[in-house]
C-alpha cells in the first residue's frame, strides 16, 4: 500500500478516536515512504496526543532531519523536547522533593523551548518558592497564570508568594529604619 493510502486510513481511525490504529497506519506510511517528512511529522503529532512522548520525539526529530526548513516541524520538535524535560524534572522532584537545584535547569530549558508550557512555568514557580527565591517564583507564577488564567493552584501560589514577598520587604524596611 502506498503512503498516501496509509495516511487516509490513519485519518479514518482518528475520526473514530482509535489513535493506536492511526499511529499504526502512519507508521505504515513511513515504511512505504521513509523520506517523506510530513508523514514523520503527522505520526509525531499523533504519538504526542497519545502521550507516547519518546516515540513522538523520534518521529519529530526525523521530520526535522528530513526537512529542517519547515518551521512547524521544528516548533513541534521543540514542544516535545520541552515536555520531555518537564517530565524529567517531575521525576527528579518525585524522587527527592529537595532536588530543586537539579530540576530548575531542566524546567528553564523546557520553558525556553516552549514558551507556552504552563507546566514548566508553574513548576519553576513552585521550585523557586520552596527555595525561598520569591522574586523568581513570582515571575514564573505570573507567566503560568498568563498561560492558564483559571488554574486555581497557580493563582494561590502567586498570591502566597506575593504575600511572603511583601512581609519580607516590611521586615527589611523595619530593620533599615531601626539602624537609622
Amino acid at each position: 500500500m502506498d503512503g498516501e493510502s496509509c495516511v487516509k486510513k490513519a485519518y479514518e481511525f482518528i475520526l473514530n478516536s482509535d489513535f493506536e490504529q492511526a499511529i499504526y497506519w502512519f507508521e505504515q506510511a513511513i515504511a512505504a515512504e521513509p523520506l517523506n517528512a510530513s508523514y514523520q511529522h503527522i505520526c509525531a503529532v499523533s504519538c504526542a496526543r497519545s502521550g507516547k512522548w519518546t516515540k513522538a520525539h523520534q518521529y519529530a526529530k526525523q521530520a526535522v532531519e528530513l526537512d529542517g526548513n519547515h518551521p512547524e516541524y521544528q516548533y513541534h520538535l521543540q514542544t516535545i523536547e520541552s515536555r520531555l524535560l518537564v517530565a524529567a524534572a517531575e521525576h527528579k522532584l518525585a524522587e527527592e522533593p529537595s532536588q530543586y537545584t537539579d530540576a530548575i535547569p531542566l524546567l528553564q530549558q523546557a520553558a525556553d523551548l516552549d514558551p507556552l508550557s504552563f507546566e514548566a512555568f508553574y513548576l519553576l514557580a513552585l521550585s523557586y518558592s520552596e527555595m525561598g527565591r520569591l522574586e523568581d517564583s513570582v515571575i514564573n507564577a505570573r507567566e503560568a497564570i498568563r498561560l492558564d488564567p483559571g488554574h486555581s493552584a497557580a493563582r494561590r501560589l502567586f498570591a502566597d508568594v506575593n504575600r511572603k514577598r511583601r512581609m519580607l520587604r516590611k521586615r527589611v524596611m523595619g530593620k533599615q529604619q531601626q539602624k537609622e
